[in-house]
């Protein structure tokens, strides 16, 4: 039986975006008893994550991983594939089947709590009221509360001639017909990195240009010097300190891309991932006093109340750190305000994923950031070519850094480059979370063969860099 409203509105909350914020808000509100609807703009449900963001990325990369052989060449040579002759659509095949069973199960989570789900464009009339424009026709409808998550999309810079044949964004390079002989990727950051290194392990010649000196500057440094290095081996050209000038297509269909520098790049297609924006231009904002910054993003309070606090903003569309995996927590912290449900935000490190070729994923604190805080720290690392395990999965490059506290041996950063890094760092995560120190990894036992021996491999090397520096002490004060 369908839940009832408050008798002023038609619903107690309406959820504006199905991405991962809008889920789980509209799901945990239903569950204790609200009437709740979800609009987006999509006849299917699962926003940005699921139809042109983190799900066909993923899957993507997983498809090229598989396909190109790239796990096995350490074992099989550096020419082995699964398939020799590698199409677009073998790529796309696999996001498409894995986005339709999210799809899926989405529906059925909501259509499980009672909560309806309503496609147009919403944007506000009033403080209580939105508009849902569809095909069909346009309505109104009416709400107590309401939460935009709406998520982002990419920029676009208004000089370049995106095509969606040759300049592509992030939101359409996986529609391209045919693999290319060369792409052009401009920026380096998580995006940019990750679509470089699958075409690259895909044998496509890849060029990445971004300003900045070295591509993914809120990581460890080590880190990002080892998946340079990696990137370089599978081909990529790294342009970077350099900006585009200008990007055209040739009357012959290449795309030229000029550097300030004055550098050419010549390609068959250019990815921009230069940056995201929030997704808010429809919602009409301003026309009720939303307040949001220069990117379009809602300012929000700790409790997520935008400058209306009956409107609350989640995910994507307020920015960082903008993960699937925060704008869930965000979206159901939402719901536990709104409805006074009892719910503790977790104040520990957030861990990061990468799902770049190799993978990087970490948690805590950079080298870079505890030099400069002047904390004494040291390092313990275990490199995937001592461990059994990654000889097995082919990975021979990978290694996991422990940062600790030299006095009290508290684990103040863990960062990986490697097979299922992703994965392994939730070890780590949860180790600091806890309060847990060097001691414990170091004596805890691990399952063998696995990447987690990887743990206790780096404890040990970050013992013996302690204990030889207190001999070394030692015979000094002697």
């Amino acid at each position: 039986m369908a839940k009832q409203g408050s008798p002023k509105y038609d619903y107690d909350l309406i959820v504006i975006g199905c991405g991962p914020a809008g889920q789980k808000a509209a799901i945990q509100a239903a569950k204790v008893g609200k009437n709740v609807a979800v609009i987006d703009r999509r006849e299917s449900v699962g926003g940005v994550c699921v139809h042109t963001g983190t799900i066909p990325s993923k899957s993507f990369k997983e498809a090229v991983v598989f396909l190109s052989g790239y796990r096995q060449r350490s074992v099989y040579g550096a020419g082995y594939r699964v398939k020799s002759d590698i199409v677009m659509s073998d790529l796309t095949f696999r996001c498409n089947r894995i986005m339709q069973i999210e799809i899926d199960v989405i529906h059925h989570q909501l259509r499980r709590n009672n909560i309806h789900v309503l496609a147009g464009t919403a944007s506000f009339v009033d403080k209580h009221t939105v508009s849902i424009e569809s095909v069909e026709n346009t309505t109104t409808k009416t709400a107590e509360k309401f939460l935009i998550a709406v998520g982002a999309k990419p920029r676009r810079l208004p000089d370049i001639p995106f095509d969606g044949k040759n300049i592509f964004d992030s939101d359409d390079i996986l529609t391209m017909d045919k693999l290319p002989r060369e792409l052009t990727v401009v920026g380096g950051g998580v995006i940019g990195t990750e679509y470089a290194s699958m075409f690259a392990a895909l044998g496509v010649n890849v060029t990445i240009v971004d300003a900045r000196k070295r591509l993914l500057e809120f990581i460890d440094q080590e880190i990002t010097e080892c998946l340079q290095y990696q990137l370089r081996s599978l081909g990529v050209t790294l342009r970077l300190g350099e900006e585009v000038k200008t990007c055209e297509i040739s009357d012959g269909g290449q795309v030229i891309t000029r550097l300030r520098s004055g550098k050419i790049v010549v390609s068959d297609c250019v990815l921009f991932s230069a940056g995201r924006v929030s997704a808010t231009e429809d919602l009409h904002l301003k026309k009720i006093g939303v307040k949001t910054d220069e990117r379009r993003r809602v300012v929000v309070n700790e409790h997520f109340q935008s400058s209306l606090p009956h409107i609350y903003a989640a995910g994507d569309v307020i920015g960082f750190p903008a993960l699937a995996s925060t704008s869930a927590a965000q979206g159901r912290l939402v719901a536990c305000h709104a409805y006074n449900i009892k719910d503790k935000r977790i104040e520990s490190d957030l861990p990061y994923g990468i799902y770049s070729i190799p993978e990087i994923s970490f948690v805590g604190k950079t080298e870079e950031e505890l030099t400069e805080e002047e904390i004494p720290y040291e390092t313990g690392i275990a490199r995937y070519r001592e461990i059994a395990r990654g000889h097995i999965l082919g990975d021979e490059q990978g290694m996991l850094k422990l940062l600790f506290h030299r006095e009290t041996q508290h684990i103040l950063g863990v960062h990986i480059i490697g097979e299922y890094a992703t994965e392994l760092v939730h070890i780590g995560q949860a180790v600091m979370g806890l309060g847990g120190d060097l001691r414990y990894l170091r004596d805890t036992v691990f399952n063998y063969p696995t990447l987690a021996e990887c743990y206790k491999v780096a404890a040990l090397d970050g013992y013996n860099k302690i204990r030889i520096a207190q001999t070394i002490e030692k015979r000094g004060d002697d």
